[in-house]
């Protein structure tokens, strides 16, 4: 299956609505890295996003709201916050 920008911008989406951990957006990236075909269109930036979310457990790098705002940018979307009652 071919990765595109809207596959990883879901990706990004399931971690931020709770439907992934951190661990598990991290290890799609790695793998999606090392086995994934990606939109031949779009690879540069494909690649550049998957790598920074692969590396998102290291310390270092961790991955906080704004590092997602700016990835989901970078794929060419725009994350919406909504508040609601619990």
């Amino acid at each position: 299956m071919t990765i595109t920008k809207q596959t990883v911008a879901d990706k990004i989406a399931a971690y931020l609505h709770h439907e992934l951990t951190l661990a598990q957006l991290v290890d799609w990236a790695e793998t999606a890295l090392m086995d994934g075909e990606l939109a031949e269109s779009d690879s540069k930036t494909l690649s550049q996003v998957i790598a920074r979310l692969g590396v998102a457990d290291v310390r270092a790098f961790g991955l906080a709201w704004e590092d997602c705002e700016d990835l989901l940018h970078q794929l060419g979307f725009s994350p919406r916050v909504e508040v609601v009652a619990a």
